[in-house]
């Protein structure tokens, strides 16, 4: 009889394939790092011998969340610069901070604390873009997190590349030294922006990520006056500029795309673009309601992310679904757009296939990597449960994450990670956080009785 490396057992299983199924006592069989089973018990759980076992004790068992844009180190800068319009926060506050603070050793630090939040509230799979990303892709790899990591490009002195005419030279050497390091880790090339990278910088470095073949990502229509600036400059769009420069195709991730029409739309759906949906982000920075509806009827594919910490202030996905499904109710006036099991596709198989990974996560289907969280549902809140897809959009929470696995390995088991130490790696974000504020950082719980 075939034994199995692991069976995860006692658990409701929705797969999130082509057709949503959902599995009441489902088993999920794997076999080093692949899901090799995953079906209704066909009787007791001693048929399915197994090195290990993992009890759902009558949670819900599904696919790893995908987190489709997040800036990890920045963790660090989480509530620094809050309830600022985005052009003050981002010139006046976070780009200092990022010149004074982003180092090697604090980027390490922030990438460990943003991966510990992701997989304590679900996320086995997240797209980063950032600076020092050789030190980022060595602490995820240390979580044993799965993840497309993107060095920055910038047409402005950045950290770890002083330089900006080295700029594309050094998202190169990231993609060539990462290629083939870890099977979790696909490189990737990170533009900021077409405000911030000239026609020359978005071109070149579109090329380097074509001949590498990998991913292209860059923040695109964002805000109103980046779509205003574009159109006086550049007599369109953003994203028919983009267009206009042959960066559009199926591997490019457009990040935000709040401020588009529908011939944009078009574009998008003929280059077969994709779209990072942060509306967490969005809503706090007031930057606006990307057209999400619209782009799905259209059939651009769109996948949630949380954004960096810095202007989210958390990197939990579930919060994230919630936000996604009522903000577009709201703003269409219609309680049936952005159903749930709409917004669960964009945090699991549509994000992933977003970023490229569909073929590998996204779905419990046989053949895929075992990318897997389990759901403690015998909590007041999610009590009683009708609708699984309901509760996982509009009720559970992150740390409603009891277990997560990645390929297999246990990340986390009983709500405590198992690579990493928490304690120490907090410890450290406090001693970098009274650097960033002066000495003026306070823990509140150090002081509760003051």
């Amino acid at each position: 009889m075939t034994t199995y490396d692991r069976v995860i057992h006692n658990g409701m299983i929705m797969t999130v394939n082509a057709g949503f199924d959902i599995i009441h006592d489902g088993v999920v069989c794997v076999r080093d790092g692949i899901i090799v089973t995953a079906e209704a018990r066909k009787g007791p759980i001693c048929d399915y011998p197994a090195c290990g076992y993992v009890d759902a004790v009558g949670g819900i068992i599904m696919p790893g969340l995908v987190n489709t844009h997040v800036h990890l180190p920045m963790s660090i800068f989480r509530g620094l610069a809050d309830d600022l319009p985005l052009a003050d926060w981002l010139n006046h506050h976070i780009f200092p901070a990022e010149r004074d603070h982003i180092r090697p050793e604090t980027v390490r630090v922030g990438t460990l604390l943003s991966c510990a939040e992701m997989m304590l509230s679900g996320a086995t799979t997240c797209c980063d873009g950032y600076f020092h990303e050789d030190i980022v892709a060595t602490a995820v790899a240390e979580t044993g997190l799965r993840a497309v990591l993107a060095q920055g490009v910038i047409d402005y002195p950045a950290p770890g590349v002083p330089d900006p005419a080295r700029n594309i030279d050094a998202a190169s050497a990231f993609v060539r030294d990462w290629r083939d390091r870890n099977p979790r880790i696909t490189p990737s090339v990170f533009c900021h922006s077409p405000y911030t990278c000239s026609a020359e910088t978005l071109t070149a470095a579109k090329a380097a990520a074509r001949n590498h073949g990998v991913l292209f990502q860059i923040h695109v229509a964002e805000t109103r006056d980046e779509a205003t600036a574009c159109r006086s400059e550049h007599g369109m769009t953003p994203v028919a500029y983009l267009d206009r420069l042959g960066i559009l195709d199926e591997q490019t991730l457009i990040i935000h795309g709040i401020w588009v029409d529908d011939d944009d739309l078009e574009i998008l759906v003929k280059r077969k673009a994709s779209v990072a949906h942060c509306p967490e982000s969005a809503m706090k920075l007031a930057t606006g309601v990307a057209p999400v509806p619209r782009m799905l009827k259209k059939g651009v594919t769109v996948g949630l992310g949380t954004d960096g910490c810095a202007s989210n202030n958390n990197l939990d996905l579930f919060g994230e679904m919630d936000a996604a499904a009522k903000l577009h109710k709201v703003v269409q006036k219609d309680p049936t757009v952005m159903d749930a099991r709409t917004v669960i596709r964009m945090a699991t198989i549509d994000g992933a296939r977003a970023i490229g990974l569909d073929r590998l996560v996204g779905s419990i289907e046989v053949g895929k990597q075992a990318d897997l969280i389990i759901i403690d549902t015998h909590q007041p809140h999610l009590t009683p449960l009708y609708h699984p897809e309901s509760h996982i959009v509009y009720t559970a929470r992150g740390a409603d994450v009891r277990h997560v696995m990645v390929s297999g390995e246990i990340l986390v088991r009983d709500f405590r990670p198992v690579r990493i130490d928490i304690g120490d790696i907090l410890d450290q974000v406090e001693d970098i956080a009274r650097r960033v504020y002066g000495g003026q950082v306070v823990n509140i719980d150090e002081n509760a009785d003051n």
